[in-house]
């Protein structure tokens, strides 16, 4: 018996020592990595740990998806920190056009609450550090995504998709830091400069759609949050005492025009989240359930989303029939989920956006909203070919509508009931 279990003993040992002299060798195969690069705390520290760990040429690649103030001085930063070459890429119309309308066109919102401001935004940032992988030609490609979190599969399932071939590296799945703390004690220890510190360690991630907030402090249930943490919106005390009112013109489903006023892709969004931002409108405090298994909490800022959504969904309520406003209700939610999954190239995604598509063709026309302390009420809605006729809705007399078809109706709509109630009446 004991023979038995030393050659066990010695077969696990070989296996476990193949396995890791594998690994040196695809360290040493690995001449080039592209970086998803934000200058945050995991991808500063992620730079120098690629040099130290896998001693290859390191680039940076961030993507503008309306980052703002987070971009100033990114280069030089990763350059220092051991980046042999920088790309900071604008993909913020793209981002608006190709990612966050076919959002708004499907009224997407995962769980009922979550504009998916971050799940639109990986793919759309994947894609292009994609092409920079395959411009550098780099054997491998690199996120900061932590092996708890719904990033890591919207990075990755995007790379499969676009550069099925390259290698993917995810440090927060191999290193031996384990949290936070330990890439704070890892970056001050090289003198890597971080945005984070013990005394405000939760996580923000901030682009055109939104603001969110996670981790830390904000981990605890029990406990709310500080207003500073709040970058787009104010809070319902500060808001105006006073109501905003606003039109929001759509033409095939995408938004093109506020208060009249034609807007190209990106300065409409920011207007509008300028806009309802100032109203306290857009935020969010949900526990979601993340697709690796746990349930998370974040706090959301997405005032521009919020009004598109409600003005969207105010206009496919005049122009769609009933059965097709029904029915894409129904795929809503699969879209979102697909969307938070990191299902965005797939094909069963692109079959929806065929359907969505389809159902936006006569969704043009204007709403108007009245924004006050977060809340959203529609004041009007307008639309060319609306499907709403007040001469067939009135409560007055009309020539369309004969009341005396409803009896005959209700007779064939009901008769299952009223039969299943006859047959079954002395059982």
């Amino acid at each position: 018996m004991s023979f038995v279990f030393l050659l066990l003993f010695d077969l696990i040992a070989y296996i476990n020592n193949c396995g890791v002299k594998e690994m040196l060798q695809e360290k040493f195969e690995i001449k080039k990595v592209v970086v998803a690069y934000s200058g945050g705390l995991d991808t500063s520290v992620i730079l120098s740990w690629i040099k130290e760990n896998y001693n290859c040429e390191v680039i940076a690649c961030c993507v503008d998806v309306g980052q703002g103030k987070e971009l100033k001085g990114l280069n030089e930063k990763a350059k220092k920190t051991g980046a042999s070459k920088s790309y900071i890429i604008d993909a913020k119309e793209e981002f608006v056009t190709d990612y966050i309308y076919p959002a708004i066109k499907s009224q997407a919102l995962y769980e009922n609450r979550y504009f998916l401001g971050t799940a639109l935004a990986r793919p759309i940032i994947a894609k292009k550090i994609a092409e920079i992988v395959k411009k550098e030609n780099a054997d491998a490609v690199c996120h900061g995504a932590t092996g708890k979190g719904n990033d890591q599969v919207r990075f990755e399932l995007t790379f499969k998709a676009l550069i099925p071939n390259v290698k993917i590296i995810a440090p927060w799945r191999q290193w031996d830091i384990k949290s936070r703390q330990d890439a704070i004690k890892y970056a001050k220890k090289r003198n890597i400069p971080i945005p984070v510190t013990k005394a405000k360690p939760y996580s923000s991630d901030a682009n055109l759609w939104h603001v969110s907030h996670e981790g830390g402090v904000l981990e605890n249930l029990k406990k709310g949050y500080d207003e500073s943490m709040f970058k787009m919106t104010v809070s319902l005390e500060k808001a105006p005492n006073k109501p905003t009112n606003l039109q929001i013109s759509f033409i095939k489903g995408i938004p093109v025009a506020v208060n009249g006023k034609t807007l190209r892709p990106v300065e409409l969004i920011s207007k509008l989240n300028e806009i309802a931002g100032k109203n306290g409108i857009g935020r969010v405090d949900i526990v979601e359930n993340r697709l690796v298994g746990m349930k998370s909490r974040g706090v959301y800022e997405s005032p521009a989303a919020a009004v598109l959504y409600a003005a969207h969904q105010e206009l496919e309520s005049i122009v769609l029939d009933r059965d097709t406003l029904h029915f894409k209700q129904s795929l809503s939610a699969k879209y979102a989920e697909l969307s938070y999954y990191g299902l965005w190239f797939s094909p069963l995604k692109d079959a929806l956006d065929a359907f969505i598509n389809k159902t936006q063709e006569h969704i043009s026309g204007s709403v108007k909203l009245k924004l006050y302390k977060g809340n959203i009420t529609p004041i009007s809605r307008d639309a060319k070919y609306s499907l709403y006729s007040q001469e067939l809705a009135t409560f007055e007399k009309d020539k369309i509508y004969n009341h005396k078809d409803a009896e005959g109706f209700i007779n064939l709509w009901g008769l299952p009931t009223k039969v299943l109630a006859m047959l079954r009446k002395d059982n």
